[in-house]
């Protein structure tokens, strides 16, 4: 992928190390700007001062962690920039950590130990193909569904969302 000279990535991780080790693979495939915070704190200044393209975000952080964080910068009444691309990491994928990432407003999820050609297909997901972002009550972020059903023609799309039968409509 051409064009990351341009970038300006927000490098969110509590150990100092693993910040070192991702730093060193974005610059090593051409990434122009890489800021780096050490807690939510930081992150959250750097967001108000610099324009950030995309945020990598560690998912166990101290004293305050990543989808913590993830839902400050998608609060757009405080926020600079609610629709932040975010690639959350973590070295634990379980599907309840993937999830609660996911309800957060997360856009990506890349498991440590992190390989520089997963990390490159994430960062080309955000900029190559956005998705498109969803308000609802709960939740504002991207949208979780990934594919696009062309003969969809209703409300619901899971198995599990109760669609209602015609024998409970009253035709007369």
């Amino acid at each position: 992928m051409t064009g990351l000279g341009t970038l300006h990535i927000l490098l969110v991780d509590d150990n100092a190390n693993m910040r070192s080790i991702m730093a060193a693979m974005l610059k090593s495939v051409g990434v122009g700007r890489i800021s780096e915070a050490e807690n939510r704190n930081q992150a959250f200044e750097l967001a108000h001062s610099h324009a950030i393209d995309i945020a990598i975000v560690d998912f166990r952080m101290e004293p305050v962690d990543g989808v913590a964080l993830t839902r400050l910068l998608r609060d757009e009444t405080i926020s600079p920039h609610p629709y932040l691309p975010i690639i959350m990491m973590t070295g634990h994928s379980e599907r309840s950590r993937v999830t609660e990432a996911r309800d957060a407003g997360v856009t990506e999820f890349v498991t440590k130990p992190v390989v520089i050609s997963d990390l490159m297909k994430k960062i080309e997901a955000v900029i190559l193909r956005p998705r498109a972002f969803v308000r609802t009550e709960t939740f504002f972020g991207p949208d979780r569904r990934r594919t696009i059903m062309l003969d969809y023609e209703g409300p619901f799309r899971r198995e599990s969302d109760l669609q209602p039968s015609l024998a409970t409509f009253n035709l007369s």
